[in-house]
């Protein structure tokens, strides 16, 4: 009988351990996942409330700034009616007794009133005659010989100009002189 001889696997001993792989995590471990993972949820949690007060501080602000807007004219509204209630007044006086001077004398006055009101509240008129032509500042709607100015400057006001600050609210309507012309400088000479 022949012997065959068979290659065996090395035989583990009994006692020998398992070589698979063991869980490194350990109970304690568990408990710090957990608290971590609470500590994620809080920090979830304080993100989103400071979101919604910052979406809330944001409707707020544009809430505030609409009403700013909204509103920004009010104190001047208030200081102008009183000019409004010395209009009526100067009506209904002239109503029951017309008297020309005395109607032209309290609208001066109104005026007056009217102009320290803008003037309180930065709104300025623009001083424009005799000054030099400035496109910012003055619309000029025509032009005219004159000899007593240099060329360029405002020598007649026809409309009044505004500015807010340094703003212009309304330019001042202007008529600004231009040289004479050479032959009609020659004819004055002759005439003299």
């Amino acid at each position: 009988m022949s012997h065959k001889h068979h290659h065996k696997e090395p035989q583990k001993p009994a006692d020998a351990p398992e070589l698979k792989e063991t869980p490194t995590v350990s109970i304690p471990l568990d408990d710090a996942t957990e608290k971590l993972r609470a500590e994620l949820e809080q920090a979830k949690d304080r993100a989103l409330r400071l979101q919604a007060e910052l979406e809330n501080y944001r409707k707020r602000a544009s809430r505030e700034l609409e009403d700013r807007l909204r509103y920004a004219n009010i104190g001047m509204l208030r200081d102008l009616l009183p000019v409004l209630d010395n209009i009526q007044r100067a009506v209904e006086s002239a109503e029951k007794s017309p008297d020309p001077a005395g109607l032209l004398e309290g609208f001066k006055i109104v005026g007056s009133q009217l102009a320290g009101v803008l003037e309180c509240h930065q709104c300025k008129k623009i001083e424009a005659l005799y000054a030099p032509f400035d496109p910012n500042l003055h619309h000029a709607i025509s032009q005219m010989p004159a000899a007593e100015f240099p060329p360029n400057t405002v020598v007649l006001v026809s409309q009044e100009g505004y500015q807010l600050h340094d703003r212009v609210v309304r330019p001042s309507q202007v008529i600004v002189s231009t040289a004479v012309p050479q032959a009609a400088e020659n004819e004055n000479e002759q005439r003299e």
